[in-house]
């Protein structure tokens, strides 16, 4: 009779992994043999030159691995002979490895000095829906058997969504953190870290969303007695992905303002988890907007509203904000300029060229009026984020977590003079000014972490006639977080299984730029996303060999080939039970 997932599980790791039996199933064991894996000797193995190109990806500067005679003294004795060879042979952690030794944070030199690692700590997200309306632990025997795996692939952690309309669904201030308080003892117990994503959006309607999750019943009938509590564009569309930052700071939800919402859930949060915070749970993701993401909701992919690469539309037109804009405007001494919005900056799907507003001649955005409005409208952002930080970085004080904020890699139409689409999604970045300066800058003040997206992308990739380029992006990001003297963390923006996208992620995450130092490095990358796709034999094989490769760091001197042959003995003795996480996760 097959084995149930957790008995291979735990027959893999030399430890029982606790269990629902169905009835007539009884517990085994199962083997793996190693002396039956194809070895290839790395004598006869061709490897690329450090710096020559695979075919077709360019190979990041060379990496050392970590040597394998010092893995074999921290190998844990009750882990099976046949994976802990493979472990040792990888390089990998073991599934059973303590957290301290598995941190990709700092290592210990003699005499107790502590030392900053090299390389870039690889982390999961997890499915969107990991914890399920009824706030439990979603598909559980999967979810056990998939954190089982990542950790024993070296992972540092995983990503986790705590979503807002689940946590306090029903009622102002009751929290129920079931599922969630069982999901973040997995992770403890398989040895993994948790990035945990403070997630006050709603989910569904964006790229990659796979469910529904709404914000708080209560807070939605809130919006449905204000309307302009949802962001809204100059036609009338209400968005109701995350709440306008245009009543941050005013008592619009039963008596507290929306930003101590926020606040009383992480305070919530904190004492909740706080025998996990510095151990277990490493780092606190502040979400600020759509997708988690500190923006305006400009590009909304719902009922087919944008595609890409449209440039979006400003999100400014409740209430509140056009109070906050009129102000501004009597302010500066125009009043006439703070009765509405841009009223040519042309529809959601339009290109630069297509509006009076953001064309390259002569275009609003580079006007008196173009440059009062971009300043307040990107300035707002700002001062939201400087609102939730301050509170977040106040609640975790000495919690030993990070703070991080998301930002979004709008790499389209990058190459015109407007940058209309970041203009739309408040960030004020043209051929003439750097836009992501003041938001690290920001970010540096509150000691956050900024994470970005669109790391795996490369500009011949996308659309030339959009004009796309998410590599020099992510370059200008870089160089901004570098003067700013910010960590800067990164994510890709789409699934991508592919050697070539894993080459493109290493190349970025070294941050080899222009006036970057030597050992400057992403503290972090998380990787989108676990499903059943990543456990497909190939992209594992693929994935295994990316993930050891991120861990070594900028200064080794290794092909991808190389790494890729050994990591297959380690494939091997791991496929019966990936193959199995895969399909249970299909379920």
């Amino acid at each position: 009779m097959a084995l149930n997932l957790a008995h291979q599980l735990g027959s893999l790791a030399g430890t029982q992994i606790a269990a629902e039996v169905t009835t007539g199933e009884q517990s085994s064991s199962a083997t793996a043999n190693v002396s039956g894996v194809r070895k290839v000797p790395l004598a006869n193995l061709r490897c690329n030159a450090p710096g020559e190109a695979l075919s077709p990806p360019m190979l990041t500067p060379p990496l050392t691995p970590r040597s394998a005679a010092n893995r074999s003294a921290m190998m844990s004795p009750s882990l099976r002979p046949d994976l802990s060879a493979a472990c040792q042979a990888y390089g990998t952690l073991s599934p059973l490895e303590t957290a301290e030794e598995s941190s990709a944070s700092v290592a210990w030199k003699e005499g107790g000095k502590k030392e900053e690692k090299k390389g870039v700590p690889v982390y999961v997200m997890m499915p969107l829906d990991s914890v399920t309306n009824g706030n439990t632990v979603n598909r559980k025997k999967a979810m056990n058997a998939s954190l089982h795996a990542l950790k024993s692939a070296g992972v540092e952690g995983i990503m986790i969504d705590v979503w807002w309309g689940l946590v306090e669904r029903e009622a102002p201030g009751a929290y129920n953190w079931g599922g969630y308080a069982e999901l973040l003892e997995m992770a403890k117990k398989h040895g993994l870290k948790v990035q945990a994503v403070m997630s006050f959006h709603q989910c569904g309607g964006n790229v990659g969303d796979s469910c529904t999750i709404p914000l708080p019943k209560w807070v939605t009938e809130e919006i449905e007695k204000d309307p302009d509590l949802a962001y809204t564009d100059q036609w009338g569309r209400r968005n109701y992905e995350y709440l306008s930052l245009g009543c941050d700071t005013l008592p619009v939800l039963k008596g507290r303002t929306p930003v101590q919402c926020y606040a009383d859930f992480m305070r919530a949060f904190r004492d909740n988890f706080t025998h996990l915070l510095g151990d277990t749970i490493v780092e606190i993701q502040v979400g600020m907007g759509p997708a988690g993401e500190l923006r305006y909701p400009s590009y909304p992919e719902a009922n087919g509203t944008w595609k890409f690469p449209g440039i979006g539309a400003f999100q400014c037109y409740d209430k509140y904000m056009l109070s906050s804009l009129k102000a501004a405007a009597e302010a500066a001494g125009k009043p006439v300029w703070g009765s509405t919005g841009p009223t040519d900056a042309g529809h959601y799907n339009n290109w630069p060229e297509d509006t009076p507003f953001f064309k390259k001649e002569g275009g609003g955005w580079n006007t008196p009026y173009g440059e009062f409005f971009l300043t307040w409208y990107s300035q707002m952002l700002l001062e939201h984020g400087e609102r939730i930080l301050s509170s977040a970085t106040s609640i975790f004080d000495g919690a030993g977590v990070k703070i991080s904020v998301k930002v979004a890699g709008i790499h389209w139409h990058y190459g015109t003079r407007s940058h209309a689409p970041e203009l739309t999604a408040g960030y004020y970045n043209t051929r003439y000014r750097d836009g992501y300066l003041p938001i690290a800058q920001m970010l540096a003040r509150h000691g956050a972490v900024f994470n970005f997206t669109c790391i795996e992308m490369r500009d011949h990739e996308q659309p030339q006639d959009a004009l796309c380029a998410p590599e020099k992006l992510v370059k200008q990001v870089a160089l901004a977080t570098g003067a700013a003297q910010v960590p800067l963390a990164g994510e890709n923006a789409l699934p991508r299984y592919d050697e070539y996208a894993h080459e493109q992620i290493l190349q970025a995450s070294s941050l080899n730029v222009d006036g970057s130092p030597v050992d400057r490095e992403m503290c972090a990358f998380t990787y989108l996303r676990m499903n059943p796709s990543l456990f497909h034999p190939d992209n594992w094989r693929r994935f295994v060999a990316f993930v050891k490769k991120m861990k070594e760091g900028k200064g080794a001197r290794r092909c991808w080939e190389e790494v890729e042959r050994e990591a297959e003995q380690f494939v091997h003795v791991t496929q019966p039970f990936i193959q199995e996480a895969a399909v249970a996760l299909m379920h």
